[in-house]
């Protein structure tokens, strides 16, 4: 009973800290907040909750990783793919020396063993983290989309550096060659097992609805499951189930092009993972915070550990951690940079420098997150000869506070080091626009048409469908008519924007009314309920 109510704590905390974000007067990020009502939860309760790092693993990373996969730009994931596996790969190995080298000589009583495995679980970026960061900054969309790519690929790098650097310290011995078939093994196996259970699970889904129909409370429970069921087949390969999930969710993206999906099933899932999304996220935080005040209290035998009585030696270890990890990214980036722009202009390509602060944000939006701490959270507690492991709540307590620092340090330095900057709409972006519309509205038109001829059965129809048809068709022809003019595409948007004020105008005027004939008894709340979710859906669209 306990644990349920510390469950249930946990959701309201999550429900709380949506509200909180908006009514506190500092901009603080949403995952600040929850980690606070986390560690009050922790305060009041006299049962706490033992973080089980695998148990965590599979029920949080590949949902949220599923999802990430499936909805990121696809057309930007490839266009700077180059970029993205620098940081995911080169930069996290970059990361992990530099900073494992700093830990052994700044703690000289850590391992060096240790000291890199504490070095490769604080290098990854968290996904969930970043995007709660850049939901209360102005990051431009590209920036957005390299740190999405990034975070969501480089666990498995990171991972497999602490899993090497953890079965060093336990054996006194560590291969290169073994670590890098490994790692090639973790996660081209991983991908490819993300990718064909997606494909496999989809091509049954095609099937059934074929020969048996759809029903969209089962095709949404599959979906929901996708992701567990692509993690568990590639940890049962011994391949990463990270990636796996990643993975899965690119190839959904995929499938989803494909529009075998009924609109319906489409709507309620998008509602349902949006949910699962805030949820998880939250739990995520709020379950950090509640693990703080348990590290904090072994902060007393984790000062003895680093070799000081003074507990301050354990924020100033903490802070030169955190600024070590920045100035690491900063190095990489500015030398990526420079690299890249020095071969565009070898190659007689237009080079335009980005401007400093850019580089600057790009530094600090690498946040850590949960995963860290759960990935610490493994370090065995004993070595094979049943002596302690060495430095273990050490490496914790640091890790925890390098996730904290990493995320106030972002949460401030973003919106700060953004500010002012102008980022102009990408013109591919607002030219794949217009050409959907264009093709959009032409299909649509010769849609009508066709079902005009199909609805006309009797001589006395015919006008009253070809009335209707040509309201239609001439809801599509003024869109047409307004991007075949010079500057008519702009003129098109501004329309839109100015039928979707009045438009929304309008359905909340229906919906009140509605409403209102509720509450006198003049119609049933069955009748009500239909005709407010249409409304709410076309109000849904237009904003």
């Amino acid at each position: 009973m306990d644990s349920i109510e510390i469950v249930l704590s946990m959701l309201l905390a999550v429900v709380a800290s949506g509200y909180l974000v908006r009514a506190l007067p500092l901009s603080l990020p949403l995952p600040l907040v929850q980690i606070a009502l986390g560690a009050i939860i922790a305060g009041i309760s006299s049962h706490g909750v033992r973080l089980e790092p695998e148990f965590f693993f599979l029920l949080f990373l590949p949902p949220l990783l599923f999802l990430d996969g499936w909805r990121i730009p696809k057309d930007g994931l490839f266009r700077d793919k180059a970029i993205i596996i620098e940081l995911a790969l080169a930069l996290v190995l970059f990361t992990v020396v530099g900073m494992g080298l700093l830990i052994h000589w700044l703690i000289p009583s850590m391992p060096l063993p240790v000291a890199f495995a504490l070095a490769a679980i604080i290098s990854p970026t968290d996904p969930v983290a970043v995007s709660s960061i850049a939901a209360r900054a102005p990051i431009p969309a590209r920036m957005m989309h390299i740190l999405e790519g990034e975070s969501l690929l480089n666990d498995a790098t990171g991972l497999v550096c602490f899993r090497f650097a953890v079965a060093a310290a336990l054996t006194g011995s560590f291969s290169l060659a073994s670590a890098s078939v490994t790692f090639l093994w973790l996660a081209a196996a991983g991908m490819v097992t993300g990718a064909l259970v997606t494909f496999a699970i989809s091509s049954a889904q095609r099937w059934l609805a074929r020969h048996v129909g759809e029903e969209s409370g089962s095709s949404i429970l599959v979906n929901l499951l996708t992701p567990f069921g692509a993690y568990l087949v590639a940890e049962e390969l011994h391949a990463s189930g990270i990636l796996a999930a990643v993975a899965a969710g690119i190839t959904m993206s995929y499938v989803e092009i494909g529009g075998r999906a009924l609109a319906a099933t489409r709507l309620q899932r998008a509602a349902v993972w949006d949910t699962m999304q805030f949820s998880l996220n939250g739990i995520m935080f709020v379950l950090l915070g509640e693990q703080l005040p348990s590290i904090l209290r072994d902060a007393a035998d984790t000062v003895e550990q680093s070799g000081h009585v003074n507990p301050w030696w354990l924020a100033a270890y903490a802070l030169v951690l955190t600024g070590g990890l920045v100035l690491l990214r900063l190095v990489w980036v500015w030398a990526s940079l420079r690299m890249t722009m020095y071969l565009a202009g070898r190659r007689g390509e237009t080079v335009i420098k980005p401007p400093r602060r850019l580089v600057l944000a790009m530094s600090v939006a690498g946040v850590r997150g949960a995963i860290t701490l759960a990935g610490v959270s493994t370090l065995p507690l004993l070595l094979p000869d049943g002596t302690p492991f060495p430095a273990r709540d050490l490496a914790i307590f640091l890790a925890a506070s390098v996730i904290l620092l990493s995320l106030i340090l972002a949460s401030v330095a973003l919106p700060r080091l953004l500010r002012g900057m102008d980022f102009p709409e990408e013109s591919a972006e607002t030219r794949e626009e217009d050409l959907a519309r264009r093709d959009a509205a032409l299909a649509a038109v010769a849609a009508v048409e066709r079902a005009q001829l199909g609805l006309t059965h009797q001589a006395e129809e015919a006008d009253l469908y070809a009335n209707a048809a040509s309201r239609v068709i001439a809801l599509y022809q003024r869109r047409l008519d307004r991007a075949g003019e010079a500057g008519g595409a702009q003129q098109m948007r501004q329309a839109d924007e100015a039928e979707k004020a009045l438009r929304v105008a309008g359905l909340l005027a229906e919906r009140q009314a509605i409403f209102n004939l509720a509450r006198l008894g003049r119609i049933s709340d069955q009748t009500s309920r239909k005709l407010v979710r249409e409304i709410d859906l076309q109000e849904a669209r237009y904003r």
